[in-house]
Formats: structure tokens, sequence, C-alpha cells
């Protein structure tokens, strides 16, 4: 396993690792608190949450099973050289079983709240079942030849589909609405800055161990931070830019699934936090 070559970048590293993981952790919070004050869950997509589920469970899989699997970490090492360090550190593992926890607890929400005329889509239901079909398929090829290394990595390549795709159609909601409200701009401000943090945790890494290997290595933790970042922009330009609060108090949002939008007089345009 190789070593550290400078004190001083390691600990940059894992303290760019641990903000990260604080802040992706948190940025579920304000989505959570902001359905629970409005007790309803209009604004926010469905699919977005189904997909995220999938692309955290099937992250949260690879993150624990690199992480504490010596039979995974060696034939990880077989593959990309013995010297290399495994790319997948504590807060990984921290983070995805924390996410998996968090996106269950917005889905029950989903469940509990108002949810006007939304519902999840027959295209996310497809698309979730084949990646969980994918999934069972590649469990059945890697038992008999023993390539746990290469079942872990379906799972991330699952991840790494869910994290280009989940965004899409928030994105559009918020695009027919003409409107953010619903969906909460301190997960997109949070979101942005563990996207950011964990990009140059891998890249002092990389400068410290004069090797590449956590970007081609592990492409899934590199896709996670360039695709939210660049979504997570497009957000805040749909809520700062777009459709502010000025506008989201004289305009009435477009239908949803051809249904009105729902809103009362405890969902003014300052709850969307």
């Amino acid at each position: 396993m190789a070593s550290w070559n400078s004190l001083h970048l390691e600990l940059l590293y894992n303290v760019l690792g641990w903000l990260a993981f604080v802040s992706w952790s948190i940025s579920f919070y304000p989505q959570v608190i902001l359905n629970f004050r409005r007790k309803s869950v209009v604004g926010l997509n469905f699919d977005f949450v189904l997909l995220n589920l999938t692309k955290h469970s099937s992250y949260l899989i690879y993150n624990a099973s690199l992480f504490f699997s010596s039979t995974v970490q060696r034939q990880y090492r077989e593959k990309f050289g013995s010297d290399e360090m495994i790319p997948v550190a504590a807060n990984d593992v921290a983070f995805s079983a924390h996410a998996v926890l968090l996106t269950v607890f917005t889905l029950s929400q989903i469940v509990m709240y108002d949810r006007g005329s939304q519902k999840i889509s027959k295209t996310a239901a497809v698309i979730v079942s084949v990646a969980w079909l994918s999934a069972a398929v590649c469990v059945f090829v890697a038992i008999p030849r023993h390539s746990w290394f290469w079942l872990v990595s379906c799972f991330n390549t699952i991840q790494v589909v869910m994290t280009i795709i989940k965004y899409i159609p928030q994105a559009v909601l918020n695009f027919r609405r003409k409107s953010t409200v619903g969906f909460s701009i301190g997960n997109i401000l949070l979101d942005f800055f563990g996207g950011v943090t964990n990009y140059f945790q891998m890249v002092v890494q990389s400068i410290d161990q004069n090797s590449w290997i956590n970007f081609y290595g592990n492409i899934g933790k590199t896709m996670i931070s360039l695709v939210s970042v660049v979504f997570d922009i497009l957000f805040m330009v749909q809520h700062y830019v777009l459709y502010p609060a000025s506008k989201r108090a004289s305009l009435h949002p477009a239908p949803v699934n051809n249904e009105p939008l729902i809103v009362t007089p405890d969902d003014p345009p300052s709850q969307n936090v």
C-alpha cells in the first residue's frame, strides 16, 4: 500500500474529505425540514428521490465492499497495481450509509405528506428496475468466477449512471413550473460545496501519491463531483436568476401533470430554504 509523501498533504486530504462528508450529509436535511414545515412535497420531483435512492444504495455497496473486504482489495490491487492505495476512505462509507437512510426518510415523507398530482413516472420505475436487474445478472456472473471486484464495479457503474440522470427530472420540473418552490436551495448549496471539496480531496491525494489512480480507478467518485457541481450550478441559476423570489411571488406556476399547483397560505416563497 502506498505511503504518504507529505504529512501536510495527508492532513489536507483528510480535512477536505471530511468537509465533503459533512457538507453532503447535511445537504439532505434542508429538504427534509422544508417538507416537514410545509406538510407537502409538491415541487420535489419523486423520480429524483427514487433515482437517488438507487444511486446511493449502489454506491454504499461499492464503498463498503472495497473498504472492508480484503478479497476485493486484493483484486483491486491485482488490477491497478500492488502499490496503489484503496481509493475509498472511511468518510465515503459513512456518507453512503447516511445518504441511504435520509433518502429512505424522504420517501416516507412523500408517502405521508400532500403530493398534489405528482407521482413516480413509469420511465423512472423502468430505469430503476433495469438497474437492479442488471445488478442481479452481475451477481450470477461473478459468483462462479469469484470476480468480486468486478462485481462491486458493476454497482459503481450503476451509481455513475444514476448520478448522471437523477438530477434531470427535478431540473425539468422546475422549468415546467417556472418555480423552485418546494425544492430546497439549501440542499443544492451544500451539495455544491461537497462536490467541490470532494474533487479537491482527490486532487490533493493524487499530487501526494504522484498518481492519478483516484480519478480513473474510482470513476464513480469522480463523476459524483463533476456531475453534481454542474447540476447544482443549473439549480442555482434556476433559483436565483430564472425564477427568483420576486418572480415566484407574481408568477402562476405551470401545472404539474396537467393539474393545478397547490399553493397554500403556509407555503410562502420564503420557505424555500
